[in-house]
């Protein structure tokens, strides 16, 4: 081999080193990248065959690995939908054309449709837990759907419950059956009223108008009208209007309910059975007055309202939160893990694709069974190390140097030896 062989060993370790500076220019363009993971460059000798007795110049080959199993730092942020990963796993997203991959990439934002896209276009994959269409599989991203807002929409909370603490005069005089607000009649009398707000399965406000009547000692009548039908804003009440009436039963001794049960059912036009809790009522030596606290006269259920916020769970399961307060679990997000993370190969976008090397994904829950958490509002962040970056920058450039001067070297006796013959 002889000069050629030594110019040749030379081109080898130009080249790799020139490999080893790509690496280092990756690393340090991507240290804001979220969820990227640093890649070094490792070498390897290559012999050539030769005699014992007569060496024989070789070369070096190159070899890039990325430490995907590192765990980044994490930077938290004021967004619930940036994500990051403490521990194994990564999450599942899919291209535009469909196609599954893994990432520790989390920054998600709502896109124009509501799918939680990253910032490399990636959306955010999860199982739907509203319309149980989609079902965990675990060796496979089949029944994984985009996990989106757009499916949340506005939505209506019928009222099911309520409670209806007054205290009922135990003085008041006893009404004549013909005057009970049961009868519906224009005379109607009665010792108390108040009204609760109530809403059906569309979420409109249907008011309940409670009347509270003596009907003998210790004995009353409690009569719920639908007050859309009262006449001129009392009695008497169109037909259909009366929605319930129960007789209670008070024990003289200590002005608490005797008899008659704890509640009243009510069935709200275009609602749902509505449960009136009256257990709390008393019958005292004083006036007609709602009670105060845990018992006043009130209703749950709310009126139509739209999605407030979003919140994510260690275990990934995204909650949507209405401006009502009130919440329903949407998606659950799983998280991916493989035999040999670094292994994977790397796809433009930060992302992932599983290979013989790696082994094939395993799907699962969040923060279970050696997974890692899911951590809401914030992200992973780079794990290049920009001072370790500087140095081998520094160092892949001397060596390229040294390799160049083997090589201008090698030119050199190159030349030497043709000029003999002149």
């Amino acid at each position: 081999m002889g000069l050629y062989g030594v110019m040749t060993t030379s081109v080898s370790g130009m080249s790799v080193q020139s490999d080893r500076m790509g690496t280092v220019a990756d690393n340090i363009a991507n240290i804001n990248t979220a969820g990227y993971k640093a890649s070094t460059t490792e070498f390897s000798t290559l012999i050539a065959e030769g005699s014992v007795a007569q060496y024989v110049p070789g070369s070096v080959s190159s070899i890039a690995r990325r430490a995907i199993s590192q765990q980044g730092d994490f930077t938290y942020t004021k967004s619930p939908t940036d994500l990051a990963v403490s521990g194994q796993g990564f999450f599942m997203v899919e291209s535009d054309a469909g196609t599954p991959f893994l990432t520790r990439a989390g920054n998600f934002v709502p896109d124009a449709n509501g799918d939680l896209v990253n910032a490399a276009g990636f959306k955010l994959l999860g199982y739907n837990l509203l319309d149980g269409s989609s079902s965990s599989v675990v060796n496979s991203a089949a029944g994984l759907q985009v996990v989106s807002s757009a499916g949340l929409g506005m939505k209506a909370t019928p009222s099911t419950s309520g409670k209806f603490g007054v205290n009922l005069p135990a003085d008041a005089t006893i009404t004549a059956a013909g005057n009970l607000p049961s009868a519906n009649g224009a005379s109607a009398a009665y010792a108390g009223k108040t009204s609760i707000v109530t809403y059906d399965n569309l979420g409109h406000q249907v008011t309940l108008d409670i009347y509270s009547a003596k009907t003998a000692n210790n004995t009353w009548e409690v009569t719920v009208y639908n007050a859309a039908g009262a006449t001129s804003g009392g009695f008497p009440y169109s037909a259909g209007s009366q929605l319930a009436t129960q007789t209670l039963t008070f024990d003289p001794t200590n002005g608490t309910l005797a008899t008659g049960g704890p509640s009243m059912s009510i069935n709200i036009p275009n609602g749902s059975t509505f449960t009136l809790d009256v257990s709390k009522m008393t019958q005292l030596a004083a006036a007609y007055s709602p009670q105060t606290g845990a018992y006043a006269p009130s209703a749950n259920g709310s009126a139509p309202t739209a999605v407030d916020r979003l919140e994510i769970s260690q275990e990934g399961v995204v909650t949507a939160v209405y401006a009502d307060g009130s919440r329903v679990d949407a998606f659950s997000i799983p998280l991916a893990t493989v035999s040999s993370p670094d292994n994977l190969t790397a796809i433009s976008g930060n992302v992932y694709a599983t290979n013989k090397q790696s082994g094939d994904l395993q799907l699962g829950t969040a923060n279970s069974s050696g997974r890692g958490k899911i951590i809401s509002g914030a992200l992973e962040s780079s794990t290049v190390d920009l001072a370790s970056e500087l140095t081998s920058m520094v160092q892949a450039q001397r060596n390229y140097t040294a390799n160049s001067k083997v090589f201008q070297t090698g030119t050199e006796l190159l030349d030497v030896l043709v000029n003999l013959v002149r």
